[in-house]
């Protein structure tokens, strides 16, 4: 097992530069600087003072130059300087990371606990009304627009029932107790890691569905079967474990694009998250801070890749036989 980890972390390490290198590229490739961005906003105007911003934050600078720069930097756990928030990427990072960690394990956990119990379900009343209906929810809630989602559910339950508020992340001039904040920001929380789960959960009922009828015909579960256990504990204790391989395997896939996802969500409810930030970084242009969310974005995946291969080992030993 401990050579499985420092293996991957290993393969991790020369992924990570690559990420940043290609990314640096694109984004030297795009027109325009954060300088252009303040002088359209007629933040500054003097050419000379213009000049001197440039040189104070490398612009000048040849672009393999400021690659390097960059790399080093990260080297030293520098993630550069937001020029739009006027403090250190790390420290903004921090300041909205709370906010997008939550919405995004909650929407995972919603998906998963839905998605697996539905898949179970199907799988179990096959070619039943549960069955299709369940089938059918999910093409629905996979084919929808998660915006679109957002939406509908805003104007259900926030504009018509009142039951949720229609965004942020708290209530604004408020004073509660410690115990009262957490039930406010899980009552905020609601809405947007439903419409954000419900998009996952569709994927994992159907993968699940599929993967449990593939196991239930294997040689194990007949002799199970056969043995005389009873329904629960064949579908328990010999079907759901090995049917859990391939939701493991699509679940780490996911983790990393949740983030991506989770823009757009953020954006529909007004959640002060990491998704708010870089899309504001992308219209301004504030390039460090950009990188900063990627190099992040690739660390959590590759981080995420490496728990999936721990629990794939784990759950399948002939996996930590080849290790």
């Amino acid at each position: 097992m401990l050579r499985l980890i420092l293996r991957r972390v290993l393969q991790g390490i020369p992924l990570l530069f690559g990420v940043i290198v290609i990314n640096f590229a694109l984004m030297n490739l795009v027109p325009g600087s954060l300088l252009d961005v303040m002088t359209a906003e007629q933040q500054v105007t003097d050419p000379q003072m213009i000049e001197r911003l440039r040189h104070l934050y490398g612009l000048d600078q040849p672009v393999l130059t400021q690659l390097l720069n960059y790399l080093l930097s990260v080297c030293q756990l520098d993630l550069g300087f937001s020029f739009r928030q006027n403090m250190p990427v790390f420290d903004v990072i921090m300041a909205h990371l709370p906010a997008t960690l939550i919405l995004m394990l909650a929407s995972i956990a919603l998906a998963v606990l839905v998605g697996v119990g539905a898949g179970v379900l199907a799988a179990i009343r096959v070619n039943s009304v549960w069955d299709t209906l369940i089938s059918t929810l999910a093409v629905v809630c996979f084919a929808a627009p998660s915006f679109w989602l957002g939406i509908m559910l805003i104007i259900l339950f926030s504009v018509k029932l009142g039951w949720f508020p229609v965004g942020g992340m708290a209530s604004i001039g408020v004073t509660l107790s410690p115990w009262g904040q957490a039930l406010d920001i899980l009552h905020h929380l609601a809405l947007p890691a439903i419409t954000l789960g419900l998009f996952y959960a569709a994927t994992y009922a159907r993968v699940m569905r599929a993967s449990m009828l593939e196991v239930a015909q294997m040689d194990y579960v007949r002799t199970a079967q056969a043995k005389g256990l009873s329904r629960a504990a064949v579908v328990v204790r010999h079907t759901l474990r090995n049917a859990l391989l391939p939701v493991v395997t699509l679940l780490g896939l996911q983790l990393g694009t949740v983030l991506g996802g989770s823009i757009v969500i953020e954006a529909v409810f007004s959640w002060p998250g990491l998704g708010q930030v870089l899309l504001d970084s992308v219209m301004s242009r504030n390039y460090p801070l950009i990188l900063g969310i990627l190099v992040l974005s690739a660390l959590l995946v590759i981080v995420i890749n490496i728990i999936v291969d721990v629990t794939y080992s784990r759950l399948d030993p002939r996996v930590r036989s080849n290790a």
